[in-house]
């Protein structure tokens, strides 16, 4: 197993704005990679699933904390981030939702910036409580304000109603967001791409939205970024460059390299000319690189670093060629 590589480099960090810690991370490791945490058992390496019960879930649980955590371990030292998505630990009750929180806090103290990949929407209260529960610091003493991540995603289709206490918590601590605009699934066309009376498509409407709430001089860093980013996954390039062109100020959080077919070039037009903007998301082709036909005999923790390290150069030359 990897050793662990507890950083001090969150500790460096000054406690900032979001977007200007996210970019400063990603000029330290020279690469706009987040490496997506979703975990499956049935896909965990045999050596771990055979180590514990696996008709419960307690087994099930433990054997994920073991996988997750050797692999915040190993990829660390590799990316700036890591997208840690809540549906893969709520499916095993409170010690799933336990070991979520758990592994946001590891992931913090090994000096990766943690997004929530929490999907949250709603209006009113209970918006607000979903983002007390899901994004601001911890009001309670007894637990750090690492418990909860730096950023969440969001559903931006409630409209303002739904994001606002989102924007405010994440102005009063320091978080940030990353808004649904265009989803990478399939059937995201047949309500995302719908044209609208004025001509711009549903998800174009979404975009304007993010952008006005993004150019609120709460959420600007000094590196002239919101802290309120939108998650971007189109394969259609003009829809990308109408997109980019948009949002001007809001980071990209891009799904869809490696598993689900994306190559790095194919999210160059998410960058700005500058070589920011954008960071790039893998999930499945790192954290499951052992089942990969070119890292197949290698240990599995080593699949992961070197899966991770080819993932992290390659779309590392999107921001050293742009």
């Amino acid at each position: 197993m990897a050793r662990a590589h507890y950083a001090d480099e969150r500790s460096v960090m000054p406690s900032s704005h979001f977007a200007d810690r996210l970019l400063d991370a990603i000029d330290q490791r020279q690469s706009p990679s987040v490496v997506a945490m979703d975990p499956v058992f049935e896909n965990l390496p045999a050596e771990l699933r055979e180590s514990v019960c696996n008709t419960s879930i307690d087994g099930h649980v433990e054997a994920i904390r073991i996988f997750s955590t050797c692999v915040l371990n190993t990829i660390a030292p590799i990316v700036p981030c890591v997208k840690i998505n809540s549906a893969y630990f709520e499916r095993y009750y409170d010690a799933g939702v336990a070991l979520y929180h758990q592994l946001v806090q590891t992931a913090s103290a090994l000096g990766l910036l943690v997004i929530g990949d929490v999907k949250r929407g709603d209006v009113g209260h209970t918006a607000e409580m979903y983002a007390k529960g899901q994004l601001a610091k911890p009001e309670l003493s007894s637990l750090s304000s690492s418990h909860t991540p730096d950023a969440v995603t969001i559903n931006g289709y409630f409209g303002l109603d739904g994001v606002k206490p989102f924007i405010d918590t994440a102005c009063k601590d320091q978080r940030g967001l990353f808004v649904l605009v265009r989803t990478s699934n399939p059937s995201a066309a047949v309500i995302q791409d719908v044209q609208t009376v004025d001509g711009r498509k549903v998800h174009e409407v979404v975009a304007a939205e993010v952008a006005r709430w993004a150019d609120d001089p709460r959420t600007i860093g000094t590196r002239g970024y919101s802290s309120i980013g939108a998650v971007v996954a189109t394969r259609n390039r003009d829809d990308a460059a109408r997109l980019r062109s948009a949002m001007p100020k809001s980071i990209f959080l891009v799904p869809g390299y490696g598993a689900q077919g994306g190559t790095a070039e194919d999210f160059r037009l998410y960058f700005k000319s500058d070589g920011t903007g954008a960071i790039i998301a893998a999930g499945r082709s790192v954290i499951f690189a052992h089942e990969r036909p070119e890292y197949l005999g290698q240990p599995w923790d080593r699949a992961v670093e070197d899966a991770c390290r080819a993932f992290a150069k390659d779309v590392g030359r999107l921001i050293s060629r742009v």
